[in-house]
């Protein structure tokens, strides 16, 4: 008789167990610019991760036209969204950055969210993104800038813009730019959406 409670007993906490990972929502704060915006990524990253990972994933963006993430810290909204300690992870997306100035950027702004994530018990993560393809001779660099940001800020980087190269010199296939040759194309941004999550959430299968 003990046998079998105990084997009951077991099998109810496993299920228990399941049922709550499963109905875990995990919570995406967005902060960049019309890179970020464009198709609503944040909505395909849930989609993604809903019908691919089975899991439930929250969205906030804040994006702005031609906005660094200089001028996202000092307008001072984002910073008193991640002070509420609500979100998972901050998605941090800056433009290309493949010069001086910009690599500056991503690491000085970069370790001031860093800091501010640390104290709010959030995942500070780079969204790294791709050049024109006027630029794409500068996409080492600006795949280099990120990582290199994301290393001395102690961040997770989204590697899009690797994903991206990988994408085009296997296949010539330029299809992820948009007609501007610059914004992403909804192929593209579906790409950024998968290489989100699968970064993400891999250990979460």
């Amino acid at each position: 008789m003990l046998g079998r409670y105990f084997i009951t007993l077991c099998v109810l906490i496993s299920l228990t167990n399941t049922y709550a990972q499963d109905e875990k929502e995990y919570s995406i704060l967005f902060i960049g610019n019309s890179l970020t915006y464009y198709n609503d990524l944040p909505k395909l990253v849930t989609e993604y991760a809903k019908n691919e990972k089975n899991l439930n994933i929250k969205t906030k963006m804040v994006a702005h036209p031609n906005y660094a993430i200089e001028d996202h810290w000092n307008d001072g909204k984002v910073k008193r969204l991640i002070r509420r300690k609500k979100y998972d992870y901050v998605i941090l997306q800056q433009g290309p950055s493949s010069q001086k100035d910009g690599r500056k950027m991503l690491i000085q702004y970069g370790r001031k969210y860093s800091n501010l994530c640390k104290s709010s018990n959030t995942k500070l993560c780079y969204f790294m993104v791709w050049p024109a393809i006027y630029y794409y001779h500068t996409f080492n660099s600006v795949i280099k800038n990120h990582e290199d940001a994301a290393k001395l800020n102690n961040a997770i980087l989204l590697p899009v813009g690797k994903g991206w190269q990988t994408h085009i010199e296997a296949y010539k296939d330029y299809s992820l730019y948009g007609q501007d040759e610059f914004h992403p194309s909804e192929k593209g941004s579906k790409l950024a959406a998968k290489v989100i999550v699968e970064t993400l959430f891999n250990s979460a299968e």
